[in-house]
């Protein structure tokens, strides 16, 4: 609850402060990491479990690189920009934790209107309209997930909207509803993960919003809604004759992963072409739930923790790149390496690392979910085969572009410490996350696999 709490406070008193809103908000997030250390009673609306813990430690980690990086982008001054900063922390974490699928409701809803609110800041036309883009799908999303949530009800009236009583409760409801419920819910909150159909959105809010807002909506808002999907399939999942949610996240996850794949090469702006990769990377996530089983789930659960590290740090580097030469076209970012190499080597390792490229996190997932479906579904490799190869290559080009070659003309400063220190340090938790992961966080994410099928 505590860490729910600080980041709401912060929310509540940055617009009092603006002259002190970009420094305040780094304490308030680096106290709101502090609490998650913290041990949390496991009563009531929230609860900490293995599949939640690691996810809330990774935003706690995200939301203090991005609140440090927020500060050295002088567009983000506005008090404005730091006040719906903390809201989205607050209710990102409240998502997160919640043991309510009513309350976990209302936690993403939030969360996305402070992510609209954070897109239009910059108030340009263009920011605007991707912000009523980014509103009016992820508000069909959030409708249907709403829709979904009251089919569930229905289906299971006397359990409440806890999560372990609606799963203990699952096996005597009625297996028709019970499908209808999982697919609003994973449509709905597919949505806000960046699936297909419903993804048009996240290139837009990437591209026209505030640099550091690609790194929040990145790395946490697309993988609290996977999550959300995980406890709708964990309960619908209790019942013995629903269809297997999985087939349905295998659908959409590859025509998600295709289509990503395929669209990178047509990117010639490099917000939009990274957005692009996070939608990939959340088809991947969803393939790899909807195959299920311990491996594949943990393959799924790996994904989502080195997508939230890698590309948030891609996130920092390209917008402190963008910042320096006064463009976000890729053909204007170029020899990064050669005239700043802190950041050029920064930016080009987590472009690989997103390119699932060793030694990261990405690459580990990828190949656990190559040999857990060559096992289970050997039909699936081809589909995944294209899509991380067709993916990786347009990556790597684009890599190549951006920080090799001859240095393009510089049209702002060079980035200091607010913005090299949470790039390296994003990348160096990253790669330890592959290398050296503590067995307490290796037995958690073995727990978490446990999902049902």
């Amino acid at each position: 609850m505590w860490p729910v709490l600080i980041a709401a406070f912060g929310a509540a008193l940055l617009p009092l402060l603006p002259r002190f809103a970009p420094a305040l908000n780094i304490a308030v997030s680096a106290a709101t990491l502090a609490a998650l250390a913290w041990p949390m009673a496991n009563d009531g609306w929230l609860r900490l479990d293995p599949l939640n813990t690691p996810l809330v430690l990774v935003a706690g980690v995200v939301g203090l690189a991005t609140a440090i990086y927020s500060a050295a982008a002088p567009q983000e001054k506005t008090r404005q920009y730091h006040a719906a900063f903390q809201l989205f922390c607050a209710a990102n974490l409240l998502a997160l934790l919640a043991d309510n699928l009513g309350l976990m409701w209302v936690a993403i809803e939030a969360a996305t209107l402070a992510s609209v609110t954070m897109v239009a800041s910059q108030r340009g036309a263009a920011a605007l309209e991707a912000a009523w883009k980014f509103f009016i799908l992820c508000g069909v999303g959030i409708a249907l997930a709403l829709f979904g949530t009251v089919v569930l009800q229905m289906a299971l009236p006397d359990a409440g909207l806890s999560f372990a009583a609606l799963r203990a409760s699952a096996a005597s409801a009625d297996a028709g509803l019970l499908n209808l419920a999982f697919i609003l819910l994973l449509v709905g909150y597919g949505t806000k993960a960046g699936l297909v159909p419903l993804h048009h959105w996240l290139p837009d809010a990437h591209a026209e919003g505030p640099l550091p807002i690609t790194a929040m909506l990145s790395g946490l808002l697309l993988t609290t809604a996977m999550h959300a999907v995980l406890r709708a399939k964990a309960v619908v999942g209790g019942h013995p004759g629903v269809i297997a949610p999985g087939t349905f996240l295998l659908v959409l996850g590859v025509a998600t992963l295709l289509l990503a794949a395929f669209s990178l090469w047509r990117r010639r702006d490099a917000r939009r072409l990274f957005a692009w990769s996070s939608i990939k990377h959340m088809g991947i996530a969803a393939i790899a739930f909807g195959l299920g089983g311990p491996a594949g789930n943990l393959a799924g659960l790996l994904h989502l923790l080195g997508h939230a590290l890698i590309k948030s740090a891609l996130f920092i580097g390209l917008g402190a790149a963008i910042t320096l030469k006064g463009s976000q076209r890729v053909a204007d970012i170029g020899g990064l390496i050669a005239s700043h190499p802190a950041l050029g080597w920064g930016l080009g390792l987590a472009a690989l690392g997103a390119a699932g490229l060793p030694p990261f996190m990405l690459s580990a997932s990828e190949f656990l979910l190559l040999t857990s479906a060559g096992r289970l579904a050997p039909w699936l490799l081809a589909p995944l085969l294209v899509g991380l190869l067709v993916g990786a290559a347009a990556l790597v080009r684009a890599t190549q572009r951006l920080c090799l070659g001859p240095a393009t003309p510089d049209a702002g400063p060079p980035p200091g410490l607010l913005v090299l220190a949470p790039l390296w340090a994003l990348l160096i938790i990253a790669l330890a996350g592959t290398l050296a992961m503590p067995a307490p966080l290796v037995a958690m994410l073995r727990a978490a696999a446990e999902i049902p099928r």
